[in-house]
Parts: C-alpha cells; structure tokens; sequence
C-alpha cells in the first residue's frame, strides 16, 4: 500500500485479494522498521507480556502496560495502521471497554482489539458508538483460554461456534477478525462468509492476511510454535556482539584511540594550573 493504512483500506484489500501483512510492535525503533518495509497493520499486543516484560502470561499485562507501548510505538508511525489490544480485564462491561478504548487512543491507537464472539458484543457497539474502530479475536483466545488445547475449531461444535461468532461480530460493526489457531479449512470457510478480512496466526493459507509474533519472527525465543516461521537469528547474533563486547572491556580492547575524545594541550595546561 502506498498511502495511509486505515480501517477501510483492509477491506478495499479483502476485496483485491491483496494480503494483510501485520506484525506485532512493542517499541519505537520496531515501528520504524517495521513501517519502513510496509507492513499494513502494526499491532501492539498484550504478547507484551511474556515477550518483553517477562511475564508469565497476557493475564498480567496491564492498560498501563498497553499504554506505555501503545505511545512507543506510534512515535514510529507514519503508514501503518495502528492496533493495540485491549488487556485482560479491561473489557469486562461496556463501560470499561470504551474507557479503556478511549485511554488506548489518546495514547496513539488508531483502533482496537478484544477477544470474544456473543458476550462482546454490546462492548463492541458502544466503543464503535464514541468513533473508535474495533477488531475481533476468536478461536484461540490466549486471555480466557482453558486447558491446553491450543487448536479452536477442530471439532464441529467449535466450528459452527466459531462461524457465528464471526457472523456476529461482523454484524456488530468490527472491521477484521484475527483467526488464532484454527483449522485452515475452517478459516477458509469463515473467511469466504464474510466481507470484512480476517487476519490469520496459526490458521492457514485461506484468511485475507497473517500476523506473526515479531521475537518469533526473530529468533528471539527459545521455544517455537508449529504457525512460526523464523526469518532470522536475531538472538545469536545479538549474544555473540554481547560477548565480544564483554571481551573487549576485560581485556582492554574496547575502548580504542578511535573511541575517544581530546583535549587541547594548551587547555590542558591550563586546568592543570586551575587544580594548583
């Protein structure tokens, strides 16, 4: 896309058959780069959690957090499109939703994110209500998810589910849903049904576009999931300038000549004289 990524523009996309490229963005110097190569839709994710802030799951991460990122993170913007999520909490009755909502884009969001089908959807309506563009999330939704399955939709129970919890939100006024770990052929199915774009993350070939984790993108994480594609080893290279870095300072290598600044002799001197 060559102009400003809006709302609109992911259907005007859906309806090219142009993919969605999304990532997620925690900072200021990944929004430059990730802005840079023209990556659509930029999210700034309560993924936060564990990849940045060390937590043990996105049940953590605060609006403070999402706040403090969110701010980041659009200091490096100028294309994209701007997403963050609403964290675990913090959508609990409509009423928090759009206060929430309006706390998320006084700091920089251009939209927000939220999980959930049916027991979403007066909070959906009330923050379309105060002009503010909301996304979907369905299928594995890490925020509420219980037990250890990580696929959603496998079973025909859950696809149906999942199907008119697409339909619903779609009705609802969200512009795009994010499809987290579903069956391709299912994602296909929902995504064929209906006009606006899902974005997919561990649900196959057939959604309007994909997301992915930037650490894991990177290589950053030590642990990998069967959706990731690591496209470069960001956490070796970055280990090996930390420990020759480390070797340089004890051995006295680091700083050189080159590193330094100088003082002219004559003022020198003159300090010199100042300390008698």
């Amino acid at each position: 896309m060559g102009s400003r990524v809006a709302p609109e523009t992911l259907k005007e996309m859906k309806g090219q058959a142009e993919p969605i490229a999304m990532l997620t963005c925690y900072d200021y110097p990944t929004a430059l780069l990730q802005d840079a190569v023209g990556v659509d839709v930029l999210l700034v994710g309560d993924s936060v959690g564990i990849n940045i802030l060390g937590y043990e799951g996105p049940q953590q991460v605060t609006m403070e957090d999402m706040l403090h990122h969110t701010r980041a993170a659009r200091r490096g913007v100028c294309k994209a499109l701007l997403l963050s999520d609403l964290p675990y909490g913090s959508y609990d009755s409509p009423e928090d939703a759009v206060a929430n909502s309006m706390r998320l884009v006084d700091a920089g969001a251009e939209a927000v994110k939220l999980e959930g089908d049916v027991r979403v959807l007066k909070s959906i309506s009330r923050i379309i209500s105060r002009g503010i563009p909301v996304v979907g999330h369905l299928g594995h939704t890490p925020q509420t998810r219980e037990g250890s399955r990580r696929v959603y939709g496998d079973r025909a129970s859950e696809a149906i589910s999942l199907l008119e919890g697409s339909l619903a939100l779609e009705k609802e006024g969200a512009f795009a849903i994010v499809l987290e770990c579903v069956p391709e052929r299912i994602a296909r199915m929902v995504t064929d049904r209906l006009s606006i774009p899902t974005v997919g993350i561990g649900s196959g070939r057939g959604c309007d576009g994909q997301v992915l984790v930037s650490p894991d993108l990177l290589g950053l994480n030590d642990y990998t999931f069967r959706y990731s594609k690591t496209y470069a080893d960001v956490s070796d290279s970055v280990t090996r300038a930390f420990s020759a870095y480390v070797s340089d300072v004890k051995t006295r290598q680091y700083p050189g000549k080159e590193h330094r600044y100088l003082i002219k002799t004559e003022e020198l001197r003159k300090f010199e004289d100042l300390l008698k």
